[in-house]
């Protein structure tokens, strides 16, 4: 499996960003939502971040909020969700990681959950929930078994708090790049520039902005600012909402969004909006 240190090392070596999108496993169904992170892969994303549904979402806009909700409608869990990524090991070797709440991850429980991330290849975990004050548990199961704990960032985070943030953090650090929830936004704010000019001065971890992110132009901006990469997610997961009864629009969309915004990520590379 590539690493995402290995990863970042050879975007770097070619001028590139990560591209890592969002999607939540299973929706709308298994069997599609598969085939939607195969064409995400196939054009180009360099990391997948793969949403175990819950029903009580708290950093989630309304959008990734209703893909949560078809998801579990599916009947999607964690055990489907492990089975899935065995899945999408059949034919991708790039870094995965789950985006989850704590409660998912402490039930199911807490150390059977990682030992299934190191059996299944899950290299990260994003959890919005549990701040670094109490994440002590989840970092020490995450080093018993080589899973990177990706910890959040925010424009009002103090030094002495990011001081802690990046002692502990791995892989790289999770920029909210907007006050609020996800959700696409028309543009990046003057203040997420200069916020991550300052972010990027104070720590050697890769920086990578999400909330919000949605078009080429935003992608542009943001690495031109110093971001090693950007995630996206509701722009994505728009698609699938818009094209729930025309599956090969739906991919044809996603897969042509894609290639926008990797291309996004490339120096001097050519923005095509929308």
């Amino acid at each position: 499996m590539n690493t995402i240190s290995e990863v970042f090392k050879q975007l770097k070596k070619n001028k590139e960003g990560a591209f890592m999108p969002f999607v939540t496993l299973g929706d709308p169904n298994r069997t599609l939502s598969i085939e939607i992170i195969k064409t995400l892969i196939e054009n180009g994303a360099d990391f997948m971040e793969l949403g175990i549904p819950f029903s009580d979402p708290i950093a989630d806009g309304k959008t990734i909020q209703m893909s949560s909700q078809r998801a579990l409608e599916m009947g999607m869990n964690t055990d489907i969700a492990f089975s899935m990524v065995k899945e999408i090991r059949q034919f991708s070797s790039i870094p995965i990681l789950f985006l989850t709440y704590y409660n998912i991850v402490l039930q199911y429980p807490l150390e059977a959950f990682f030992k299934n991330c190191k059996d299944n290849h899950v290299q990260g975990i994003v959890i919005p929930d549990l701040p670094i004050e109490e994440a002590a548990p989840v970092i020490q199961e995450c080093l018993k078994n080589n899973v990177n704990l990706i910890l959040f960032i925010a424009p009002n985070t103090s030094e002495t708090r990011l001081t802690k943030i990046i002692e502990n953090a791995r892989g790289f650090l999770y920029f909210v790049s907007t006050y609020g929830t996800t959700g696409a936004r028309k543009k990046v704010e003057t203040s997420t520039l200069k916020n991550l000019l300052r972010f990027t001065t104070m720590s050697e971890i890769p920086i990578m902005p999400g909330f919000g992110i949605s078009s080429p132009l935003h992608v542009k901006e943001l690495i031109k600012a110093g971001a090693a990469g950007v995630i996206v997610g509701s722009a994505i997961i728009k698609k699938i909402e818009e094209n729930l009864k025309k599956p090969d629009k739906m991919l044809g969309e996603i897969g042509d969004l894609t290639r926008k915004l990797k291309n996004a990520t490339k120096m001097g590379g050519h923005v095509n909006e929308f």
